[in-house]
């Protein structure tokens, strides 16, 4: 039992019995309100079950942006764009539709923030920042 077990019950409790692990949704309702350290840990709990499994580079690739997202609040371009990449890479393994999401739209999202983030550190900082990310969650 991990010392986060107590925190990531509290965050899913309200997705049990919702035709996914409510971890992974969970992980869809943090992320979508901003908190990207507590959707990391939350799809971190369901991804220590499954590191080898068949869905343990997409969960990988999931955690790895909301990773992404957290350096980006602690101004870390370059290491929020290297995760970025590696969420990329993890997550372009899966099918258009892996986990009932839309993996090409996530691949989307990260080929934007990573080319606005590239463009923003060559040139300085673009005059309007991207609005929050959004991942339309599973149903």
């Amino acid at each position: 039992m991990s010392h986060k077990s107590g925190k990531v019950a509290a965050l899913t409790a309200r997705f049990a019995g919702r035709g996914f692990d409510a971890r992974y949704l969970g992980f869809f309702d943090c992320f979508n309100r901003g908190q990207y350290y507590e959707a990391h840990d939350v799809l971190e709990d369901l991804w220590l079950l499954d590191r080898q499994g068949r869905d343990g580079d997409f969960y990988r690739g999931l955690i790895q942006l909301a990773g992404a997202f957290v350096l980006l609040q602690k101004n870390r371009p370059r290491g929020t764009i290297a995760l970025l990449q590696l969420a990329g890479q993890n997550l372009s393994k899966y099918s258009d539709h892996h986990g009932s999401l839309d993996v090409p739209g996530l691949l989307a999202l990260i080929r934007s923030r990573t080319e606005h983030l590239s463009r923003s550190s060559e040139q300085g900082p673009d005059s309007a920042p991207l609005p929050a990310p959004w991942i339309n969650p599973p149903e």
